[in-house]
C-alpha cells in the first residue's frame, strides 16, 4: 500500500515547476488575523495527489498534505492563470527532447454536436410527465399501480382455477 509520502514532488521536479507558478502578493487583513499561507509546494503535492489517485477533493484533508479547500481554490486560480497549460507545454517539449513525438501517428477525436436522442434541455419529456417524490398521487392511478387494477410492484399476475389462486409462473408450468 502506497503512503502519502510517495506522492510528494521531488526536489528536481519542484525546481522545474516552481518558476511557472504565479507570484503571491500578500494582502494585509484589516484585523491582522489571517493564517499563514500554505506553501505552494505543499499545495501542489495535494493537487497532484488528487489528480494521480482520483480521490475526491474533500478526501484530501484526511491525508495531511493540505486542506481540501486550500488545494481546490489554488487549483482553480492556477487553472485561470494558465499554469497547467504551461506545465503541459513544458512536459511535451521534454518528451520531444527525450523520446520524440511522431505527429504522423497522432490523431484527435471528439464530438461537438448534440446527442441524437438527448432531447431538449428542460424541455418536454419523451415519455410524458414523471411523478416526483413526495408529489400528490392522482385519484385515478390506473392499472399496474397500488390501489388500481393489476398487480402491485413485485407481484405476479394471479389466476383463479377451480377456486384456487395460481400465480402466473405456476400457470405456465
Amino acid at each position: 500500500m502506497a503512503t502519502v509520502q510517495e506522492f510528494r514532488i521531488s526536489d528536481t521536479l519542484w525546481e522545474r515547476l516552481s518558476p511557472h507558478l504565479p507570484a503571491h502578493t500578500p494582502k494585509a487583513h484589516p484585523l491582522g488575523c489571517h493564517r499563514r499561507r500554505v506553501p505552494d509546494r505543499q499545495v501542489l503535492d495535494g493537487i497532484f495527489f488528487v489528480l494521480r489517485t482520483g480521490c475526491q477533493w474533500k478526501a484530501l484533508s484526511a491525508t495531511g498534505i493540505c486542506s481540501s479547500s486550500t488545494a481546490h481554490s489554488r487549483f482553480q486560480a492556477w487553472v485561470q492563470a494558465g499554469v497547467f497549460a504551461r506545465l503541459w507545454d513544458e512536459a511535451l517539449h521534454d518528451y520531444e527532447d527525450l523520446i520524440g513525438l511522431d505527429f504522423d501517428w497522432m490523431a484527435l477525436d471528439g464530438s461537438l454536436h448534440k446527442a441524437p436522442l438527448g432531447g431538449e434541455k428542460n424541455g418536454p419529456q419523451p415519455h410524458g410527465p414523471r411523478q416526483r417524490r413526495r408529489q400528490a398521487q392522482p385519484a385515478d392511478r390506473g392499472p399496474g399501480h397500488p390501489g388500481g387494477a393489476g398487480p402491485r410492484r413485485g407481484e405476479s399476475t394471479r389466476y383463479e382455477t377451480n377456486g384456487k389462486h395460481v400465480s402466473q409462473l405456476a400457470a405456465r408450468r
